[in-house]
């Protein structure tokens, strides 16, 4: 009855790892301004960032986004930091 019980307590643990989504490329964040910040990793291109920002304002329910500021970080993983402004 233990093995059963763990057997499928196992399975259950494969299956939810499995359906898991993979980690974003991009950092993501809302600015208590509204704004939308977007790191950006190093092999990345402005056009991308705009894009994952792009969709974090439709989710808000906006339409366009406007860059706002491009700077560079001391972040190795995210090199380049992008603001945006949902229109």
């Amino acid at each position: 009855m233990k093995i059963i019980r763990f057997s499928s307590l196992l399975c259950l643990g494969f299956i939810c790892i499995a359906c898991s989504t993979p980690p974003s490329k991009f950092g993501v964040y809302q600015q208590s301004d509204g704004t939308i910040g977007v790191h950006s990793p190093k092999d990345a291109k402005e056009q991308e960032a705009r894009d994952v920002a792009l969709a974090e304002c439709q989710k808000l329910g906006k339409r366009a986004v406007t860059i706002v500021e491009a700077r560079k970080t001391a972040n190795d993983r995210f090199p380049m930091t992008y603001i945006y402004v949902c229109r």
